[in-house]
């Protein structure tokens, strides 16, 4: 699969905590009218309003309720509306199974989340064991999806990870290549193993793989001066933009300048308060959302979203916002009714995910996998002059 180049401008935006025009009681968005015998749809929305994890579920929130009013406004799935509760998990897998429980008392019928991986993880195990259908907008680690009734929207991380190498490798950026990840993640650790095991197929050698824990991630000296004894013309960095500002400050302040490549994790790194956006120039991520596409759904999407909440949409707004319109198309394929049990509709939707096809925000043509993993292309950004922009 070749990768496609773009233009990507993925600040971090400031999620209003404000619901959309039609809410019900807080956490629950749209209508309670229903059909005309006042069914409605229910989803539940699971992931971090709240600590530190925020930033991501609540763009999710946002990108979720934004395709639900459209599609209330536009007549609801086969005529019937779509009631959306969101419960927030603080990115803790023991809250999140909390809020699940919460949503199985509201009845829910199906769920879009978790946004994180460790809670999704925990989620899955009692969603199997309910046969609930759920489909997860960001989780990316490969146990998120381990049983079939487990969709996801976005990448794993062994893909991300396969992905770089062969984006990498294809386009000559380096032949000696260094890795620095965080052995405490299960975001980190997934994306480093699958790149390097593709590494050795694309004839990369890796000259130092350097690991370091959530207990010590601001001083990074030592992991780069490795990799530049050694000779790295690329570090790879497969986790998320806070400790990557640090990375980048710090090879700045050692006159280490490689290649520096990275994941979606990258997302928002022009954002970080106090950190100088020159120092990201030239840095490359893999990213499955570009706002600033000449795209007439993606302008849509961003304007919409931009009016809506005051801020311009992530990748976590836009993978949501295309979970609820595939959770649409497989309803209707499915020609579900609100009046189906959660186990009955997620036996419908098992077989109905793998024969829709969407065109999303997040790409063209999206399909789904029996296995539960999306069908699209990855994309690939670059930061140039303290702003995204196209890949050469």
């Amino acid at each position: 699969m070749r990768l496609k180049k773009a233009v990507s401008v993925t600040l971090m935006a400031v999620m209003s905590l404000s619901l959309l025009a039609g809410c019900g009681s807080e956490g629950q968005q749209g209508s309670k009218e229903g059909g005309s015998d006042g069914a409605v749809f229910k989803i539940g929305g699971i992931g971090p309003a709240t600590g530190s994890a925020a930033v991501y579920g609540e763009a999710v929130k946002n990108g979720a309720e934004l395709a639900v009013k459209e599609i209330n406004e536009a007549g609801g799935i086969n005529g019937v509306q779509i009631e959306f509760n969101y419960q927030d998990d603080e990115n803790d897998a023991e809250k999140a199974v909390n809020a699940y429980n919460t949503l199985k008392d509201w009845d829910m019928q199906m769920l879009l989340g978790t946004v994180t991986s460790g809670p999704c993880v925990a989620v899955g195990e009692v969603a199997q064991e309910d046969n609930m259908f759920m489909l997860t907008p960001s989780g990316t680690a490969v146990e998120c999806v381990k049983y079939d009734n487990a969709f996801r929207v976005c990448f794993s991380d062994p893909m991300q990870g396969l992905e770089s190498a062969k984006y990498i490798g294809e386009n000559h950026l380096a032949t000696k290549v260094a890795a620095i990840y965080d052995s405490s993640d299960v975001y980190s650790t997934g994306i480093y193993q699958a790149f390097a095991e593709e590494a050795e197929n694309q004839n990369l050698e890796i000259v130092a793989a350097e690991a370091f824990t959530g207990e010590s991630k601001s001083d990074f000296s030592v992991q780069l001066q490795k990799a530049k004894d050694a000779g790295a013309e690329l570090v790879f960095l497969p986790f998320y933009y806070s400790e990557a500002s640090l990375v980048l400050k710090q090879a700045a302040g050692m006159s280490y300048s490689p290649i520096f490549f990275g994941c979606d994790g990258m997302d928002g790194i022009l954002a970080v308060e106090g950190f100088d956006a020159n120092l990201a120039n030239d840095l490359i991520f893999l990213s499955p959302f570009t706002p600033t596409s000449d795209d007439e759904m993606i302008q849509k999407f961003v304007g919409d979203f931009e009016s809506a909440y005051g801020g311009t949409p992530n990748q976590f707004a836009a993978d949501a916002y295309d979970g609820i319109y595939a959770i649409k198309a497989a309803l209707e394929e499915a020609n579900a009714t609100p009046d189906m049990s959660a186990s009955d509709i997620c036996e419908a939707m098992k077989t109905a995910m793998t024969a829709i096809e969407i065109d999303g925000v997040t790409a063209k043509g999206l399909k789904w996998e029996a296995s539960g993993e999306p069908s699209k292309e990855p994309m690939v950004v670059k930061i140039a002059d303290g702003n995204y922009a196209v890949v050469e």
